[in-house]
């Protein structure tokens, strides 16, 4: 049997908090030790996941100067960006040995762009899984990537040794990225028949990618009017002429051994995706005109491969477990 190691959930009330709920509990290694919310102290863990197997469990309300009464191997930080520094000081006071993964961007600068593997535990290691594994190996402190990120970064990392010139990255997105805070980002009424673009330079997420991937990246997002998933259209500029095919024979490679991560010749579309912890990589073509222009297209679930089953998967790197337990692929 598993060794069971029990979590404790910062942050349960939003969207990423309620889709780490489900994963949680189909997990055989991992345990809900708490659920936490500030505003909604007492709500049925029930009323968040309907197939959560204990009726009688509710979101607490904890701060982070009460990290001592919980006893949790792992502390997921799912709060708004900003907001997990006081969180991971009192953890490392009180529960030095136990695994943090900030699911915001507040650690993703600190980690070194490539982790290694014989990196010390204490080390912010960035939780991109795919091309991480060896640094997250026994790690204690993991940012976990945002969701755009990990879309541009799964279409990128193959291609990073021949880009020539900075990416362009158009993503779109649905309205859950804007998060449960009301805003224009998710005001239905706005968002009907309509689709947003929004902080077009400067974006936390283009940040992140440029940092990242060691090179500026340009990056345009979207907000469209449905729920979940997004994808991400990426034109690179190459060193060297390709073709298609040299482009699908790179990607089949680099991902051959990535269960979550599948490579398509067509187009993918986000209702391939959509409520599972996988990414779909396709599409990938040259014009006949400039054999060194390529676009290649992303689609992920910005809930779960994007911000909760990633950071599962980190959490099993973390632990010594298989990298795929409790998300029903790739055993």
């Amino acid at each position: 049997m598993s060794a069971c190691y029990t979590v404790a959930l910062i942050g349960g009330r939003g969207y990423t908090g309620a889709s780490l709920l489900p994963l949680i509990a189909q997990h055989p290694s991992l345990e809900l030790a708490v659920a936490t919310s500030t505003q909604a102290e007492a709500t049925p863990l029930t009323e968040i996941d309907p197939n959560w197997p204990d009726p009688a469990q509710t979101l607490t309300a904890l701060g982070a100067d009460e990290v001592a009464k919980v006893a949790a191997d792992v502390w997921i930080l799912a709060l708004p960006n900003g907001a997990s520094e006081p969180w991971v000081e009192a953890i490392a006071a009180h529960h030095p040995q136990a695994v943090i993964v900030d699911l915001g961007a507040d650690y993703r600068f600190q980690c070194a762009p490539v982790a290694k593997k014989d990196a010390h535990p204490m080390d912010w290691v960035y939780g991109l899984s795919e091309w991480q594994r060896d640094g997250l190996s026994g790690a204690l402190r993991i940012a976990n990537p945002g969701c755009y990120a990990t879309a541009a970064q799964l279409a990128l990392h193959p291609l990073r040794a021949h880009l020539a010139a900075r990416p362009v990255v158009f993503g779109v997105s649905g309205y859950s990225g804007a998060g449960k805070t009301p805003s224009e980002k998710n005001d239905p009424k706005r968002l009907a028949d309509n689709l947003i673009p929004y902080q077009l330079t400067g974006h936390m997420h283009e940040r992140e990618l440029s940092y990242h991937l060691g090179q500026p990246v340009a990056f345009h997002p979207h907000v469209a009017p449905f729920f979940r998933g997004l994808s991400v259209t990426v034109h690179c500029v190459l060193d060297t002429a390709w073709t298609s095919e040299d482009g699908m024979a790179v990607y089949e490679a680099t991902y051959a051994e990535a269960p979550l991560v599948s490579v398509s010749r067509e187009i993918p579309e986000i209702r391939e995706v959509r409520q599972t912890p996988t990414a779909r990589v396709g599409g990938f073509c040259v014009d006949e005109k400039d054999p060194h222009h390529a676009v290649v297209v992303v689609v992920l679930d910005n809930l779960l491969k994007g911000a909760a089953s990633q950071a599962i998967q980190n959490i099993n790197l973390a632990l010594g477990l298989s990298e795929y337990e409790g998300l029903g692929v790739g055993q």
